[in-house]
């Protein structure tokens, strides 16, 4: 049985043996998800030929852990099957846009491990693509995102343990992050930093910040710069070995 709130969009063309595959974590501030975020990212993905799942995890008034136990979840059913699809365990990533970013790299550096009786490390994903993600929650913080997911006055301990630029070890999984740098809802620092700690740690990661652009662009299609991320992702997961298309398609 798929977990609560876990939809699939298989890859285009289907039965081409296993494909990799990624859980998309739309963005709302951990209040709502947003559906722009959501399954368009999924249609888009699935043109590369990669399988991809859309979860809909809890948000307020649910409290952490409660949507990294969702991700967590989602990330084992996709990475051990009973979904139908041929899927790579091997290569299933996690794409996050803003708070569904900061989930996303929650997942990749494994910073907390919720109330779930499972083994993390399955969990943790192959590959993260981060949108304008909320990265820290002390340094420059969407308070949003904050007090949705933790509440009033959280201790200091647990700040530090969910800012992901903090957790970075050398186990973390490569990244590509974009972000505008007129962000004026979540700080660019946010991804900034997160890829700052990358590099230090040794992991791969490609940055790329456009000079204009609103929060929560999505594919951005109709957006002079930030338009371009879907083809340079699509570049860098073929670089990986993640697509069937050529490098730079857009989708």
């Amino acid at each position: 049985m798929a977990p609560r709130g876990l939809t699939a969009v298989p890859a285009r063309p289907e039965g081409a043996g296993p494909r990799p595959a990624f859980l998309i974590l739309p963005g709302g501030g951990y209040v709502r998800q947003a559906d722009h975020e959501a399954e368009p990212v999924a249609e888009w993905l699935a043109s590369l030929g990669i399988h991809a799942f859309v979860l809909r995890y809890r948000v307020a008034p649910h409290r952490h852990p409660a949507p990294l136990e969702d991700a967590k979840e989602a990330m084992l059913h996709i990475r051990n099957g009973g979904h139908g699809l041929d899927v790579d365990p091997g290569r299933v990533g996690v794409l996050g846009f803003s708070a569904g970013g900061h989930l996303a790299a929650t997942l990749s550096t494994a910073a907390a491990t919720g109330n779930l009786d499972l083994d993390v490390s399955e969990a943790v994903p192959d590959l993260s693509v981060l949108c304008y993600l909320v990265a820290s929650m002390t340094h420059e913080p969407h308070q949003g995102s904050v007090a949705s997911l933790l509440g009033d006055a959280p201790p200091s301990d647990l700040l530090a343990a969910l800012s992901a630029e903090l957790n970075v070890t050398a186990l973390t999984p490569p990244a590509f992050l974009w972000h505008t740098a007129d962000d004026a809802a979540v700080p660019v620092s946010n991804s900034m930093n997160y890829a700052r700690a990358l590099f230090a740690a040794g992991v791969p990661a490609e940055l790329h910040i456009f000079p204009e652009g609103r929060h929560g662009l999505g594919l951005a299609t109709d957006q002079p710069g930030p338009a371009q991320w879907t083809a340079l992702c699509a570049a860098w997961l073929d670089r990986a070995g993640w697509t069937d298309t050529p490098a730079g398609a857009a989708g």
